[in-house]
């Protein structure tokens, strides 16, 4: 087994600068216990989450039920259901607006978007409306996963902006330094001509900005030259969501335009469940979902812990379950209200806290971590045939992830008993949206 924990190239760096083509490794390499039964890793991302968002009062977490407006007045955090519509601004400036040096008490000053004639603008919103959580009667199944299982409460997102950047982090730790989303989608090498993605400068200000198609080493190479197999399932580069939060690696130009693409990056992204269903799983794959399925505001759908879950019992349904580890987690914080402060290790971040949970017989069960996590940090768990070596300027935010592992229980003490969420409980139309 081995714990994925690689800088994969030097952050913060310009484009300006030439990546390589494959990862460059450097410093000590991490290596773990040949004995791990942790075979297959599947990463399902969701969107646009802050942790006390969708953990609102979860027994044992760091969540809270008043939230401080920017003139230190304190609210209560009111339910808004998942299907709500209204979207906030959660790009760098909203981060910065938000965050205010660490006072966390300028959600209030977010500005509130919607879909206007089919563009993503700025819409008239409460000041307020930042600060809600899920309702419990629809993050049920996300709480009843972390009963059983394990919860993070101090997993910061990468980067401080929206879905571009973010899902850049989670297949390749960088993101260039782009901190914002294509002006056209597609977004990535398939953008029109004159699509533009922001990028931060050294002194933290937005840049114009550059077409979004770079050429930095990601996950999925370090995999490949590991003979590991990989899977990205993702809805189509057509839709909505696939053209949009889902197309991180069609923003890699030498994953776009090579092997990988039509190998390893799946479409749709429903495919998983067959994969599972038919022995095809990869040793490592992310699911990123349709908006319907993504827990995104403008998704107007309630379907998100359905799609988390349906996944979670199509593994505990099968001959994978005793060797694989599901990680979930949310890409962003989509505005919402957070009341711990991240730290800040360089200009892209860190974000504020996302949720994590870790799904696995192997998982500690019932149990709360309060360590830092960095989703790409620990990504996943790979066979202990696989060497990888970490290098980048966040090495110190390094946390070992086997905490959160039982790995020499008894087999009497594991979680090998299929754990079964229910999922048919949410039903709602299938829009398709277009936002960050």
């Amino acid at each position: 087994m081995l714990f994925l924990a690689t800088g994969l190239a030097a952050c913060g760096g310009s484009p300006s600068v030439p990546h390589p083509a494959a990862p460059v490794a450097a410093g000590a390499p991490l290596t773990a216990s040949a004995s791990s039964p942790i075979k297959h890793v599947i990463v399902v991302v969701q969107e646009n989450r802050s942790f006390d968002n969708l953990f609102y009062g979860f027994p044992g977490a760091d969540t809270a039920t008043l939230g401080t407006l920017h003139d230190g007045t304190t609210v209560p955090l009111v339910p808004v259901p998942l299907e709500d519509g209204q979207d906030i601004g959660h790009f760098h400036a909203s981060f910065e607006v938000a965050f205010n040096n660490a006072s966390m008490n300028g959600f209030d000053l977010q500005q509130g978007y919607a879909l206007v004639n089919g563009q993503y603008a700025v819409a008239p919103q409460s000041p307020t409306y930042p600060y809600a959580y899920v309702p419990r009667s629809e993050s049920q199944p996300y709480f009843d996963l972390a009963s059983a299982y394990t919860l993070a409460d101090r997993m910061f997102q990468s980067n401080s902006g929206p879905s571009f950047p973010a899902h850049q982090y989670l297949i390749a730790g960088q993101s260039a330094n782009a901190d914002g989303v294509p002006s056209i989608s597609p977004w990535g090498c398939d953008s029109p001509a004159g699509s533009v993605v922001s990028q931060i400068g050294a002194d933290g200000r937005d840049t114009t900005g550059i077409f979004p198609c770079f050429d930095y080493p990601t996950l999925g190479d370090l995999m490949d030259a590991a003979n590991v197999r990989w899977r990205y399932y993702t809805p189509p580069l057509t839709s909505a969501a696939g053209g949009t939060f889902g197309a991180a690696f069609d923003a890699v130009k030498h994953i776009r335009f090579g092997s990988d693409w039509t190998s390893d990056v799946v479409s749709p992204e429903t495919n998983v469940l067959g994969d599972i269903a038919t022995g095809n799983l990869a040793d490592v794959s992310w699911v990123v979902p349709s908006f319907a399925d993504s827990d995104h505001p403008l998704g107007k759908s309630n379907r998100g812990p359905s799609w988390v879950t349906s996944i979670v019992n199509a593994a505990g349904a099968s001959p994978y379950w005793n060797s694989t580890a599901i990680l979930v987690t949310w890409d962003d914080w989509g505005g919402w209200y957070d009341h711990v402060a991240p730290p800040q290790l360089d200009v892209m971040g860190l974000g504020f806290r996302v949720p994590l949970l870790v799904i696995s017989p192997y998982a500690k069960r019932g149990y709360v971590s309060h360590v830092r996590h960095e989703i790409w940090k620990h990504l996943a768990l790979y066979r202990s045939d696989v060497r990888i070596t970490e290098s980048g300027c966040r090495r110190r935010t390094r946390r070992r992830s086997e905490r959160l592992f039982r790995f020499h229980a008894s087999s009497a003490e594991l979680r090998t008993d299929r754990h079964t969420v229910s999922c048919n409980r949410f039903h709602a139309r299938d829009p398709e949206r277009r936002s960050s």
